[in-house]
């Protein structure tokens, strides 16, 4: 079995930044993916980074934040992660990304709805995909070691503590008991469960969640309203900062936030030259999801959820929380869409979340690598019982009794798109708690009988973990 000063569960910026601040704090991080290296939803971007790089302070992105997310938003939570917005681009710039600029040499900023100055900035359409691998290439020299194709099973928990986790490798079929001090979720968000998994499992939180840990503001389902109609395909934010403009099907100029479900389009024709070598990969993408040309077509748009703001309660330093904040679990951390700061209410400020996940992966990783350096080892015996629950929890996927992975998958989707899109009223909250109970209580089966590299296996565990945050959501 081996033991690791701390493990990190996730591949995307979060987790990536995460495992560097970790290293740099003086321990040796292992980060575990259940994906291949390279791969997720961390390149798609929503929108660009927000930062306040023309104002003498965050308090107006700060005030902006609360005001999109309403008064469910941590306004404590909101300053913090908004007043460390340039420190972040400052540190992505000496790291080599290669911003937008503008006369002068700054970066590029554009304004967009629910800001107040201009504030986005960024990479156009590429603000992840860029970022990530920038923060790839400091893993790499910091020597940190990755791993692709681990599926996370378990957390193993002794008393609220840390003790490891449980893992498939999907490479060998192997179950993996890992010995850990600490650990950080650092996962995708669970939109998939209003798609498809491939589009975010939230595994992060549903490892949380299964170690029973009380999740928080799963009641909070912001929409996307530049998602292609028809499609789980979403356009960036920072097109409405170059010349791009959301419209009804009438040529009426509207907000973002009344995009309705089929009468809303989202007009590119109006980018100038200088903007358009930065969204080059939103014109492919348009050109192949739904055939149109965006220099002399509109786009049909419509609302959807792109990314999830609920999951592990979390401190200032990532650390998660217990009994209404008032504990720790003890080793312990999320960051990113794992974790719930509170920075969010109902509504998401374009540009905070991919802030948020550098801020808060920066956040745990520095604690966790400080913390973990001089504890010990502990609770083998329990990680060997808990291996051996996992290989039970595999066995009953290759059962013939149950649902198929693809019947699983279009029930959840089902019953969860009406919540979102029909009356949320106890009656029909009351109707998806119920179905989505019966989903818990029905054997997943898998058809592909292989023990190595089986991705229908990995595909129903994830289900399994979103049916579990699907009754969070129904519940909340």
């Amino acid at each position: 079995m081996e033991s690791w000063d701390l493990v990190i569960v996730g591949s995307g910026p979060a987790a990536l930044r995460s495992a560097i601040a970790a290293a740099d704090a003086g321990t040796t991080p292992l980060i575990l993916n259940s994906a291949e290296i390279g791969g997720g939803q961390h390149g798609i971007d929503l929108a660009g980074l927000a930062a306040s790089i023309d104002e003498i302070d965050s308090g107006a992105h700060r005030d902006d934040t609360v005001a999109a997310g309403g008064e469910l938003t941590d306004k404590v939570a909101a300053a913090r992660v908004c007043g460390e917005a340039v420190e972040t681009v400052s540190e992505l710039e000496r790291w080599g990304l290669v911003f937008r600029r503008r006369e002068g040499g700054l970066p590029h900023t554009s304004q967009v709805s629910g800001h107040s100055m201009p504030r986005l900035t960024g990479c156009g359409d590429s603000t992840g995909r860029n970022i990530t691998r920038i923060l790839e290439e400091q893993a790499m020299k910091r020597r940190i070691v990755r791993r692709s194709n681990i599926c996370p099973l378990s957390l193993v928990m002794d008393q609220s503590q840390v003790r490891g986790l449980t893992a498939i490798d999907l490479h060998s079929g192997e179950i993996l008991g890992i010995q850990t001090k600490a650990i950080i979720l650092a996962t995708n968000g669970y939109q998939g469960i209003w798609s498809s998994p491939i589009n975010g499992a939230g595994e992060g939180a549903a490892l949380a969640s299964f170690a029973g840990i009380k999740l928080e503001g799963m009641v909070n389902l912001p929409s996307h309203p530049l998602t292609m109609r028809g499609t789980d395909t979403y356009l960036s934010f920072d097109l409405l900062g170059s010349g791009g403009r959301v419209r009804r099907v009438s040529g009426e100029d509207i907000a973002p936030e009344e995009v309705g479900a089929d009468d809303s389009i989202l007009d590119l024709r109006g980018i100038d030259k200088s903007s358009a070598v930065w969204f080059n990969q939103t014109r492919i993408r348009v050109k192949n999801r739904m055939g149109l040309d965006i220099s002399n077509e509109v786009v049909p748009i419509t609302l959807g959820v792109a990314a999830t703001t609920g999951g592990v309660p979390v401190d200032e330093y990532g650390r998660v929380t217990i009994d209404g904040g008032k504990k720790w679990a003890t080793g312990l951390y999320a960051a990113g869409r794992s974790a719930h700061t509170g920075m969010h209410g109902k509504g998401i400020l374009p540009g905070n979340i991919m802030l948020e996940n550098l801020v808060t992966g920066k956040a745990a990783g520095l604690h966790a690598g400080a913390w973990s350096k001089d504890k010990t080892f502990s609770g083998l015996q329990l990680i060997e019982k808990e291996i051996e629950k996992s290989q039970s929890r595999i066995e009953s996927l290759y059962s013939d009794n149950g649902n198929s992975v693809g019947q699983t998958a279009a029930s959840l989707k089902s019953v969860m798109s009406s919540c979102i899109n029909g009356k949320r009223n106890e009656s029909s909250l009351q109707s998806a708690s119920k179905y989505i109970s019966n989903l818990k209580s029905t054997q997943i089966k898998i058809t592909d009988k292989s023990r190595v590299m089986n991705t229908e296996m990995a595909t129903a565990l994830q289900l399994q973990g979103m049916i579990q945050l699907a009754s969070q959501i129904v519940q909340s």
